[in-house]
């Protein structure tokens, strides 16, 4: 690696407070709670009227050197090239979160899933291990790549094995949830392969992540989940409010969340405060199913 690359890797793992070591399950357990604590799934770009591209170097060093994480592109991304920098044999794979209405074509390249393989154990012989800080609301550790059901907090989480029609593997999520679940399948990917789907996500009137803004931290005992303007807390201290102000806003993006707001000006702030409170008016007032 050159010197450059080495203290990105570096800033990286200050970011998550953990310190270098060669490959082991043991390692790769810690960095992915740490990463999951501590670099939050958000849009928050998005209703800055920013645009971020996917690229695995822009990923990783806005992570590493801004206190900013994005979502399963950026996060994923830069997760697999932390860890490939530390020596894990990490594969990309394209995945598709769902809902209610279950897994369909359509949706496959809407996430990047993330396997770490040769780290064998007793319990996990394949030594292949599904791995995801890109969810927001989902993994606290990573699962091993076998099918089964997995307790993590207050979410039962289980891994399904072969997949009828779509997809290799599906993950079925918790109903306590944000979705309903995810597959993906198992050759490599290319991060290219969801450049398309990124623009759609962060650009389209029809998107979610353009209608509301989304930010969600997972701890081990659940997650703090901020959507529109309603705060919630799910799991071990469950608690739920909305946002009331521009500073109440601000003070949860930065406090309750750890985003970096220094380069965010008095007006793009008052632009995003109005920006969000019209979204999160109109999620109200939508029909009801």
């Amino acid at each position: 690696m050159s010197t450059s690359a080495d203290a990105l890797r570096d800033a990286y793992l200050v970011r998550l407070g953990v310190d270098p070591g060669p490959p082991s399950v043991e390692a790769l357990f810690e960095i992915h709670r740490a990463h999951v604590e501590r670099v939050v799934y958000e849009t928050l770009w998005i209703h800055l009227g920013e645009r971020w591209s996917i690229d695995l170097a822009e990923s990783t060093a806005r992570i590493a050197t801004h206190r900013r994480g994005g979502y399963c592109f950026h996060l994923n991304g830069g997760l697999s090239q932390l860890l490939r920098a530390l020596g894990y044999t990490v594969v990309l794979h394209v995945g598709g979160v769902y809902g209610p209405d279950g897994a369909s074509e359509a949706e496959m390249t809407n996430h990047l899933v993330l396997t770490v393989h040769d780290l064998p154990t007793a319990a996990n012989p394949s030594g292949t291990w599904y791995v995801d800080a890109g969810l927001g609301d989902a993994l606290h550790e990573p699962l091993p790549l076998i099918p089964g059901v997995y307790e993590q907090g207050p979410f039962r989480l289980a891994l399904e094995q072969p997949v009828r029609g779509v997809g290799d593997w599906n993950l079925v999520h918790d109903p306590q949830g944000d979705f309903t679940g995810m597959t993906w399948r198992s050759e490599a990917a290319a991060i290219d392969a969801f450049a398309p789907r990124n623009v759609w996500l962060s650009t389209s009137p029809e998107s979610g992540f353009v209608k509301l803004l989304v930010v969600q931290r997972r701890d081990a005992t659940g997650v703090d989940s901020l959507r529109g303007l309603v705060l919630r807390r799910i799991g071990a201290g469950a608690t739920e409010s909305t946002l009331e102000t521009k500073t109440e806003l601000m003070d949860a993006l930065a406090d309750h969340f750890g985003l970096d707001l220094g380069p965010v000006g008095p007006s793009a702030r008052e632009a995003l405060w109005e920006a969000v409170h019209r979204a999160h008016s109109a999620w109200l007032e939508r029909p009801q199913p």
